[in-house]
C-alpha cells in the first residue's frame, strides 16, 4: 500500500475523492502511483454495484459520495454484467510531470 506522504484519515479521503473523480469523468490523468493505488478499489466498488441489490447500493453510499455511488450503479455497472473483472485499463503517457518529473498515467474504464 502506497502512503502517498498522509497518514490514515487523510490517505482514505485522498483515494476517495480519486475514485469519484474516475466514476463522474470515465477516465482521469494523474500520476503512475496514484492510478496504481485506484485500479483495484474502483474494481471491487464496480463489482459491489453488479449486484443490483439495496445492499450493493448502501455498501456504495459509505465508500463514495452520493451522486458518484448513484452513476456507478445505474449507469456503469449494468455495462459490466456480463464481464468477470478488468473493469479499468492504466495507459501510461510519455510524458512526465514538469514540476518534479514524475511519470503519468491515464486510467479509464474499458468499454
Amino acid at each position: 500500500m502506497r502512503k502517498f506522504h498522509r497518514k490514515k484519515g487523510p490517505r482514505r479521503l485522498f483515494t476517495k475523492i480519486l475514485a469519484h473523480n474516475l466514476v463522474m469523468n470515465g477516465k482521469i490523468e494523474t500520476t503512475d502511483a496514484r492510478a496504481r493505488e485506484v485500479r483495484p478499489i474502483v474494481e471491487r466498488l464496480v463489482t459491489i454495484a453488479k449486484g443490483q441489490n439495496l445492499p450493493s447500493l448502501r455498501r456504495l453510499y459509505t465508500k463514495l459520495p452520493k451522486v458518484s455511488a448513484n452513476k456507478l450503479y445505474y449507469e456503469t455497472a449494468p455495462k459490466f454484467k456480463e464481464r468477470k473483472g478488468g473493469y479499468l485499463r492504466i495507459v501510461k503517457t510519455a510524458h512526465h510531470r514538469r514540476r518534479d518529473g514524475v511519470s503519468t498515467a491515464i486510467v479509464e474504464f474499458v468499454q
